[in-house]
């Protein structure tokens, strides 16, 4: 196992450098250029050669990829030409916003889709397999922005029952020293900061959980039909197993391999899929900091935000490999 995480690591560095290489050239292709961003459509040719030379960009292309790559080696992911900040700095501001919005629409679509799509399976061609089926196909077709409109005016507008955007109101005198403002309002002992948290996350995490809700439905559901017509089971259940035993032993630790791949992936998917929720509820996570660089052709913050997200994707990945020999003892990587 060793071994195998250690080599998994090793493809790290071939795959953020092709990465990286990509993302540059992608990023300077884009139509006009952070100068032209920054300084206006009428800025002065010499005030764009200033600008540029001040940020390196008046050197060739090589010449700019070598220079960013021996700063991200060094940890450093330059600087924002909008800011002037250090894109980490920036980067560790709002992540937590990001992470609280992407581990509650995880904990709801995991909450809701493992079960639901268990005794979808168990009852097979009733009422409630059917309509989890139809629920999923439904929930992966609807865009996750539309879903966010829609529960903003029915929620949040209509009845009044929670809030609409931001993190937290703004008239509650808070502190934040960890900047996640759930556990802000716990480590404080400010509980009704923490509701008040919570109540924001709500609308949110509903939209941004839609989506991988409805595969998790899916996939637990095949799963565990599949699981439920091998032999060991029908021995299991001749055996007189009651029906806890044959599903805890049995299924579920067998269904829930293809479902841990599938929620990892959707793990990583999670934090794209919070741009478009981040840029609906105006929440300041990472999401709307990368629009804001995009529409800026702010080089350093798209490239830096883009490489840390890579980066989290692929070890939620090995992660998930590792869980694969804890889940089922007989898949052991040697």
């Amino acid at each position: 196992m060793a071994r195998f995480v250690f080599r998994r690591l090793a493809l790290l560095i071939p795959i953020l450098f092709g990465l990286s290489l990509l993302l540059f050239l992608w990023v300077r292709a884009l139509p006009g250029g952070p100068a032209i961003a920054l300084l206006g459509e009428r800025a002065t040719p010499e005030a764009i050669e200033r600008f540029n030379r001040l940020y390196g960009l008046d050197r060739s292309l090589w010449e700019q990829y070598a220079s960013y790559m021996g700063r991200v080696v060094r940890l450093d992911l330059g600087a924002s030409t909008r800011t002037n900040r250090p894109v980490l700095t920036e980067f560790w501001e709002r992540f937590p916003a990001t992470i609280e919005l992407a581990l509650a629409a995880l904990l709801i679509a995991v909450a809701v889709g493992i079960p639901l799509g268990y005794f979808a399976a168990r009852r097979f061609g009733t009422w409630l397999d059917n309509s989890s089926v139809v629920a999923s196909l439904i929930g992966v077709t609807i865009p996750v922005f539309f879903l966010g409109f829609l529960l903003k005016y029915v929620f949040a507008v209509r009845l009044g029952w929670l809030p609409s955007q931001g993190r937290q109101d703004a008239r509650l005198a808070v502190e934040h020293p960890t900047n996640f403002y759930v556990l802000d309002g716990i480590v404080t002992g400010n509980l009704n900061a923490t509701w008040d948290a919570i109540a924001h996350l709500i609308l949110p995490a509903i939209a941004l959980a839609s989506i991988p809700l409805a595969i998790i439905v899916r996939i637990t559901r095949a799963s565990v039909l599949d699981v439920l017509n091998e032999d060991y089971v029908r021995t299991a259940e001749a055996k007189g197993l009651t029906k806890r035993v044959i599903s805890r032993r049995h299924v579920l630790r067998n269904a829930m391999l293809p479902v841990s791949t599938t929620i990892g992936l959707q793990t990583g998917l999670l934090l794209s899929g919070a741009i478009l929720t981040e840029t609906v509820f105006a929440l300041p996570g990472i999401g709307t900091y990368l629009v804001r660089a995009i529409d800026g052709r702010d080089y350093s913050a798209i490239q830096g935000v883009i490489l840390i997200i890579a980066v989290i994707y692929v070890i939620v990945n090995l992660l998930v490999d590792i869980s694969y020999g804890i889940i089922d003892p007989r898949v052991r990587v040697r």
